[in-house]
């Protein structure tokens, strides 16, 4: 399992109040080694993207103005968003782990890759870094790929919708998007009437469920729309927004998960490409020890191993919405 890691991640500097802080890639960390992992791991530092790379996604006028902002020795680039003197390089090396771990998987260095980094990014749309993010990582590597000729699904079980990645690919039929969330909560978007236009219509599969749900409704979820979507699209890479503000004790969320809620998840996203086609990037996670543990369940299931530090949940709302979007697709398909 290639790890990608770095110390530099950790100079992206926030504020000592801030929910998104160098100290959750600590407890990431310690969560990775808790879980046994360390056998297993194959640490790597990763390049930074390039310009040409970034803008693959994002317009030269928000790359040139993260880079003169954090010249200038930072500033808020909204309410929620900061910028520090290191935050644009650790931004770059962010938007290059995906990419970097891409070109080592192809070349035989291992069977899928975990990104701990920061600053997260799906928030970031095209032209505007929100919600915690300056780049989007994971629609960086996957407009990489997509741009060779490849079939790439994404993955998203942040509690917040991926505004800025369903955007990048919306009207594209090349990626497909799928984001299971928290419904209403920042940044508004993500409903299920949501498809994708033009030649995208139907890459975007969004199943907005409601505050308290729990691990029962997400299993629901994945099994009955997520996994049968990745199986009808059929992609050669898989790329997971692996956020673990779902988690019931987190600060910023009303959702109901454990961490065996996220190993369950996890697992059911094993063996739908190839052995050496599976990147997962860190995203959300603000209780740095639901953290720990989520994120060590997570990598153990996607390992191969069991680890649950925590039972699985069940008795939350949402099923009805699961159920409604596959009678919807049912209809629409005959």
């Amino acid at each position: 399992m290639l790890l990608a890691t770095d110390d530099r991640f950790l100079l992206h500097e926030t504020g000592p109040f801030h929910p998104e802080r160098p100290s959750r890639l600590t407890a990431v960390a310690r969560g990775l080694e808790i879980a046994g992992l360390g056998e297993v791991l194959v640490p790597f530092s990763p390049r930074p993207a390039t310009t040409a790379e970034i803008e693959l996604v994002h317009a030269p006028s928000l790359v040139s103005g993260l880079a003169r902002l954090a010249e200038l020795g930072g500033g808020d680039v909204d309410a929620d968003t900061v910028v520090g003197p290191e935050s644009f390089e650790a931004a770059r090396l962010a938007a290059g782990a995906g990419l970097d771990a891409a070109e080592r998987l192809q070349a035989g260095g291992g069977d899928f890759a975990f990104l701990a980094l920061r600053p997260p990014g799906h928030h970031a749309r095209p032209g505007e870094a929100m919600g915690f993010c300056l780049l989007n990582n994971v629609a960086i590597t996957a407009a990489s790929l997509a741009g060779r000729g490849l079939r790439v699904a994404i993955v998203d079980y942040d509690a917040h919708h991926g505004n800025g990645t369903q955007e990048a690919f919306y009207d594209r039929g090349d990626v497909l998007y799928v984001s299971v969330h928290q419904h209403p909560l920042y940044p508004g978007t993500g409903r299920s009437g949501q498809r994708g236009s033009g030649n995208g219509v139907g890459a975007t599969l969004n199943i907005p469920v409601p505050a308290g749900a729990a691990g029962d409704t997400y299993r629901a979820a994945f099994d009955e729309l997520v996994v049968p979507a990745l199986h009808r699209f059929s992609p050669d890479w898989l790329l997971v927004s692996a956020g673990f503000d779902a988690h019931r004790a987190d600060p910023l969320t009303d959702l109901g998960l454990t961490a065996g809620d996220f190993a369950d998840l996890s697992a059911r996203l094993v063996g739908l490409v190839p052995p050496g086609r599976t990147l997962v990037f860190l995203e959300g996670g603000y209780d740095l020890s639901a953290l720990a543990a989520s994120a060590g369940a997570a990598v153990a299931a996607f390992a191969g191993s069991d680890y649950r530090p925590e039972p699985a949940s069940s008795a939350g709302p949402g099923k009805d919405v699961v159920a409604r979007i596959v009678a919807e697709q049912a209809r629409e398909q005959g």
